[in-house]
């Protein structure tokens, strides 16, 4: 009875996991028609090669069929995966994704493989080896920070699939369940991170599932900050002169005068053009003549 609902278990972790493998065959379908990568990280997906790696060689060890058979069909498709992106990616991403992989997928991976073949024995290697892919596995589910964090950044979802994250989160469910069932702690364990990060990338995917929305917030907020700021500039622009005026009470009445002043003219100034035409005009007009003075008069004796 234990060993059928172990089997059962494997069994749909085997689907949820092949799910999860699929998941990003629409984001590379759009990069076949589009002939680019944009945005798309490669890590994620060095990661996951990786990861199905070390528990195809860990099945191997153990014996188990369910992980060895899905682990085989990831190796298979995440190695498709990679060749896709390097067909299209730019020359930047493409020479990091090659020393990504030479690094990471045949280096650390063939050393690993050839010491623990030559120098460990029995079950010591059976346990480094669980402990080095269980391990390995919470690096796949840690690479997913790198989407997280530009999904933070540009608040878009659009290189985030959401069923990718989706399938994840179901599929750390049931390994976790099976690896408690096997009392195999290394598959158990890495599942529980997993989970919260599948949990993470699905809140996310809601919050910023509608860009639009999200950057009118953003405007809408950004103009309420700038309105602020200006509020406080007058308020102090206004304190500043306040206390300039407290501090130099003498200034207020010359100020005044001062506009008197400046106020004559300029109402002088705004008087009708016809005022000045009235300009008056002064006429020399001489005096009368006088009458010439009397002769004096001489009386004849």
């Amino acid at each position: 009875m234990v060993q059928a609902l172990i089997f059962a278990v494997g069994i749909v972790g085997n689907i949820f996991s092949f799910l999860v493998i699929l998941a990003p065959v629409p984001t590379f379908y759009r990069v076949y028609k589009k002939k680019s990568t944009e945005s798309f990280q490669s890590v994620p997906y060095a990661a996951a090669l990786l990861s199905a790696m070390l528990w195809l060689y860990y099945a191997l060890l153990t014996s188990d069929l369910l992980l060895l058979s899905i682990n085989s069909i990831g190796c298979l498709v995440e190695s498709l995966y990679l060749t896709i992106y390097l067909l299209y990616a730019p020359r930047n991403a493409m020479i990091f994704t090659v020393k990504l992989v030479c690094t990471m997928n045949l280096a650390l991976f063939g050393t690993m493989v050839a010491v623990l073949q030559l120098c460990v024995k029995g079950e010591r290697r059976v346990t480094l080896a669980g402990g080095i892919g269980a391990s390995f596995a919470l690096a796949v589910f840690v690479a997913p920070l790198t989407i997280i964090r530009q999904v933070i950044r540009t608040k878009s979802v659009e290189f985030m699939p959401f069923w990718l994250s989706f399938f994840l989160t179901l599929s750390a469910v049931v390994w976790f369940l099976y690896g408690l069932l096997m009392k195999d702690f290394f598959v158990a364990t890495p599942n529980v991170l997993g989970l919260l990060f599948g949990v993470a990338q699905m809140v996310l995917y809601v919050v910023y599932k509608n860009p639009k929305k999200n950057a009118a917030v953003s405007e809408e907020v950004a103009a309420g900050e700038a309105q602020q700021v200006e509020v406080k500039d007058q308020q102090q622009q206004q304190q500043q002169l306040q206390m300039q005026l407290q501090s130099s009470p003498a200034v207020a009445p010359l100020d005044a005068d001062a506009d008197v002043e400046a106020a004559e003219p300029a109402a002088a100034s705004e008087q009708p053009a016809a005022d000045h035409s009235r300009s008056s005009v002064v006429v020399d007009i001489p005096p009368p003549p006088q009458p010439p003075p009397a002769l004096p008069v001489v009386e004849v004796a």
